[in-house]
């Protein structure tokens, strides 16, 4: 049995390894020499430390491993080497998927088709750590940077990956740089927890985001405490289930395209490993027989814009007012896009 008091020691995303790999090559390559450590600071300003556990150069590149930790989650890269390997480009900030990373070969994802599963954010991370380096050392900033992940085409069978067309290997993913740690029986305790403490302090109107990015749009549209927050993650009705009998007046949803889609569908648990976005039923619901060939719910919203965003929201509002509705809790769905705009709501 799970002891949900214990606290569960959180770890690093692959794209804070590889961020961390990049800068430690970096330094070898433009003269600083490999460190035994070092320490990056991720987007929310945490500074975790890593130590290096592979390094190589040779005529013009460097390039360094890193061990992933994932701390108490039950990730299937914990333990993985992620590797970067740096050198001149032709120009600019160069992505490279080495061994273990897989290519992108389907549109509706952060990355186009034909790029490496390097993720935007991760990306952006390592492009900060060229440009800061660079005009520290006076150096070129023209790098590229080649990222790979050693057996990672074997673990990314363990993965969605395969049926997103991720072909080849894993994906370097990340948001804030932080691997939360994944026990069902803690997270939902956790919810509870933050829902007892808002019904203590006579909070009237709380939501529960599936992440980071969600959480601030729906904080700041509503100008909500932070008492009210709920962290509410994949556990839509883990959170519900609990409200239903500790009722608070108002209760917001907020989240993304692809995890309010699965809210739509009757998903009461939006991870991926335990509900997929069901293309059938939103080929039907749009009345686009097309849409059953999708690859993801971001693929949708390209294609149907805020007419798709406008259905998720409604039927997702349906499908929670079918479960929960009736005990005197007005429900209200905002569904964000990547860059934290409001793209669909109903309440």
């Amino acid at each position: 049995m799970t002891d949900v008091t214990k606290p569960l020691r959180r770890g690093w995303t692959t794209g804070a390894c590889a961020t961390a790999a990049t800068r430690a090559a970096l330094m070898a390559l433009w003269g600083e020499g490999f460190p035994e450590k070092l320490r990056i600071t991720l987007p929310k300003g945490e500074r975790p430390e890593f130590a290096l556990s592979y390094r190589a150069e040779g005529p013009g590149w460097a390039e360094v491993g890193i061990i992933k930790d994932a701390g108490d989650d039950p990730d299937v890269t914990h333990g993985a080497e992620i590797r970067a390997r740096v050198s001149v480009s032709g120009g600019g900030v160069v992505f490279k998927a080495g061994e273990g990373v897989g290519m992108v070969t389907k549109p509706g994802l952060p990355i186009p088709p034909g790029e490496p599963a390097i993720n935007p954010v991760p990306r952006q991370m390592m492009t900060d750590q060229v440009t800061e380096m660079a005009a520290r050392l006076g150096q070129s900033p023209d790098i590229e940077i080649t990222i790979s992940i050693p057996g990672g085409a074997e673990i990314a069978q363990k993965t969605w990956n395969p049926r997103l067309g991720i072909k080849g290997g894993l994906s370097v993913l990340g948001t804030t740089g932080i691997v939360r740690p994944f026990s069902c029986a803690a997270w939902i305790a956790s919810i509870h927890r933050g829902i007892d403490v808002a019904r203590a302090e006579g909070l009237t109107h709380v939501a529960g985001c599936t992440g980071a990015t969600s959480e601030r749009v729906v904080r700041g549209l509503y100008d909500l405490p932070e008492g009210a927050m709920l962290d509410m993650g994949d556990f839509a009705g883990g959170m519900l289930k609990y409200l239903a009998k500790h009722p608070v007046p108002r209760v917001t949803i907020g989240g993304g395209i692809g995890k309010i889609a699965k809210l739509a569908q009757g998903e009461m648990d939006l991870h991926s490993k335990r509900a997929q976005v069901d293309f059938t039923f939103w080929a039907k619901e749009m009345n686009d027989p097309d849409l059953a060939q999708s690859n993801t719910a971001l693929e949708i919203y390209e294609r149907k814009g805020a007419d798709f965003a406008r259905v998720v929201a409604q039927k997702a509002l349906a499908a929670v007012e079918a479960r929960f509705g009736g005990r005197g809790t007005t429900f209200d769905i905002v569904v964000i896009d990547r860059t934290g705009e409001i793209i669909g709501r109903a309440e």
